[in-house]
């Protein structure tokens, strides 16, 4: 693999490195998109691979996806692919793009592109170009301008992304007022990729990214969540937050987040909400144990949201936020729900919000067997995700109350534990069903029984397990006092 560029002397051991990991992860695809080089050289065409893969290539972490670049139009494309490929998808075709299968990777395959936008919307006016070079100078980030032809390996580099990549910068091939004016989501994403990669956005970058911030406005609602979900679930989501607030870009889709950054009251000596939040965060990634958890880390950025609305100073100087825990799952909701995500996902984090506070005051010994019943029926399904969202909350620097925090809510889970062994927590349900409330009562399907039942489950959730006995002397007492029965 030749260099388009000489690396710095202080980098070379480390590009050397870079160099090494791209060899070894071309060599494990290299059977597929050798061969895949070969059918379009045959065909008269050249083929790359370009961008994010060439990247992820020499930080020795590319996946199954492979992207390539090619001066064939879509048409000649299929061409090529059909009858090599296992599997054909053309849902990227007006943008040129082919995508394929072949031996368990998937590989899209895009015609040089020039584009040109209208500098309103983002939408791109695709004119096919001409040449590698002309594409490369149009990506959005040096890092992610870089190419390697099929099969010959010729490593293309006219940008000096391969310097950058060793120096661990955000840099764009262009200006970046012209990078970001054509598509104002590459802000975004120069924060994702410093989320991702741990690397800094470069000087220049930052300015721009401060000055046209509120060119993120004309980038659609759904863009941008796919955009800040992929940075939340990025390996460092701190470095990349802060970014959005210091830039003003959180301030065009996630106002919330800045408003945590609430004035420190000299008198009452409150934490900053916003960096407990963000520590908050950054505990709840270490609670993970599969991988990134979005609904988790989503919960944890937002569980405070509610403080700055019910901020209040006592006549004693203190101050409280009752209630922040309502207000904020209500301002969750709303903004999950201008950002486009999925009912199921914002119920979810909406849920965690309004249930994060309800442990405190366990220690002091007032919750009954009847509360834990309680806490854990609320949480369902997402009881493990509180449990972790509950402990990243403590952020105390005084280390005996942090240490009694952790003490309760161990004793806490090992209550449930108890309780759930003897009365299968995980599925409290009334100790009559529905079909036996009817024919006790002598009613018909309708709202009469749902009201039975949901008064058999409270008794359940109060009292714990009844025996039929019990249940149905229950049901006929409640029965009498609605004047159902006499």
């Amino acid at each position: 693999m030749s260099e388009a560029s000489a690396p710095h002397a202080a980098d070379r051991r480390e590009l050397t490195a870079a160099q090494r990991n791209a060899v070894a992860e071309l060599l494990r695809v290299s059977p597929v998109a050798d061969e895949l080089g070969r059918r379009f050289a045959r065909a008269g065409h050249e083929l790359h691979l370009v961008g994010g893969s060439v990247r992820d290539a020499l930080l020795g972490r590319l996946g199954d996806d492979l992207d390539f670049c090619t001066d064939a139009h879509p048409d000649e494309t299929l061409r090529v692919v059909r009858g090599w490929a296992e599997s054909i998808w053309e849902t990227g075709r007006e943008f040129g793009t082919i995508g394929c299968q072949r031996d368990g990777l998937r590989l899209e395959i895009t015609t040089f592109r020039a584009e040109s936008y209208d500098q309103v919307s983002r939408n791109p006016v695709v004119e096919y170009g001409t040449d590698l070079a002309e594409d490369l100078r149009r990506r959005d980030f040096t890092i992610n301008a870089m190419a390697v032809s099929l099969p010959e390996h010729r490593f293309t580099d006219p940008h000096g992304g391969l310097d950058d990549l060793a120096a661990k910068v955000i840099r764009t091939p262009g200006t970046p007022a012209e990078s970001f004016g054509d598509d104002p989501l590459r802000m975004l994403r120069a924060a994702r990729f410093a989320a991702q990669l741990g690397f800094a956005v470069h000087p220049e970058a930052y300015a721009a990214m401060v000055g046209m911030a509120a060119d993120l406005d004309r980038i659609t609602a759904e863009r941008v969540r796919d955009e800040f979900t992929k940075l939340l679930c990025g390996a460092d989501p701190i470095t990349g937050l802060r970014l959005l607030v210091d830039t003003g870009l959180a301030e065009r889709f996630l106002p919330e987040l800045t408003g945590l950054k609430l004035e420190i009251d000299e008198h009452a000596q409150h934490k900053d909400v916003y960096e407990h939040t963000l520590t908050v965060v950054s505990n709840a990634v270490s609670y993970e144990t599969e991988g990134p958890d979005f609904v988790l880390r989503m919960a944890a950025l937002m569980h405070d949201v509610g403080k700055p609305a019910t901020k209040a100073v006592g006549t004693d100087g203190r101050v409280s936020f009752h209630h922040h825990e309502v207000v904020g799952a209500r301002l969750t909701k709303a903004r999950m729900k201008a950002m486009r995500y999925p009912k199921e996902i914002t119920s979810k984090v909406t849920a965690l919000v309004g249930l994060h506070l309800r442990f405190y005051g366990y220690g002091r010994g007032e919750w009954t067997d009847s509360a834990v019943r309680r806490y854990v029926a609320d949480a369902g399904d997402l009881l493990p995700r509180l449990h972790k969202l509950t402990r990243s909350d403590c952020t105390t620097r005084n280390r005996r109350k942090a240490a009694q925090l952790a003490a309760d809510y161990d004793a806490l889970e090992e209550r449930i534990a108890r309780i759930a062994a003897e009365e299968d927590l995980a599925r409290v349900r009334p100790d009559l069903d529905g079909n036996a409330i009817m024919e006790l009562l002598g009613v018909p399907p309708g709202p009469v029984v749902g009201r039975a039942w949901k008064h058999l489950k409270e008794l359940r959730l109060e009292r714990g397990p009844l025996d039929r006995d019990e249940a149905e002397a229950e049901l006929r007492r409640w029965a009498r006092d609605e004047g159902i029965t006499g």
